[in-house]
């Protein structure tokens, strides 16, 4: 009897272990089921943090079209103050016509006073006289005022001299 005993025993191991070994591949069924789903949420927050680093680049994209576009408004104004900024010199020089001033001004170094020294024709003479005399100088007409004496001989002289006539050819014609 001791044999049988001895005998069920045997019987009754190996089904334990057998149930130990289900019961071992149950839970690391279950441990892999784990942790499959404990990957699948790894995924997902890597996922969700890939969306929201794009959103991050789309809204920087965003930011740095509306900051160029700033820039661009910025470059404009300032090339439109500079512009008024060389009108409004031009015009207190006693320019006659900015816009032709303008167009010679890039050769004279964009100065102001070389323009008027290299081309004195384009600016109204300055000076107590040249304006009327009066203090707001409105009036003038840009005709010589009447009852002054010119110099037109002294004028017309010169103009001979740079055509290259002389006075002589003068006299031989009326003579």
């Amino acid at each position: 009897m001791a044999d049988d005993k001895h005998g069920a025993e045997t019987q009754e191991e190996p089904q334990a272990q057998e149930d130990l070994g289900r019961q071992e591949a149950q839970m690391q069924v279950e441990g892999a089921g784990a942790a499959a789903t404990e990957w699948e949420r790894a995924v997902a927050e890597r996922d969700e943090r890939i969306a929201a680093l794009e959103a991050q680049v789309a809204e920087a994209a965003k930011n740095a079209e509306t900051a160029e576009q700033l820039r661009g408004k910025i470059a404009e104004l300032k090339a439109q103050g500079e512009s008024d900024r060389i009108d409004f010199k031009l015009q207190l020089a006693g320019v006659r016509n900015v816009k032709a001033a303008r167009a010679l001004l890039g050769d004279n170094d964009n100065d102001v006073d070389k323009l008027k020294e290299a081309e004195p024709w384009l600016f109204e003479a300055t000076g107590k006289h040249a304006k009327g005399g009066n203090a707001g100088g409105t009036g003038t007409t840009g005709l010589p005022n009447a009852g002054t004496a010119s110099d037109e001989g002294k004028t017309l002289k010169h103009w001979r001299e740079i055509a290259g006539l002389t006075d002589d050819d003068d006299t031989k014609k009326e003579g």
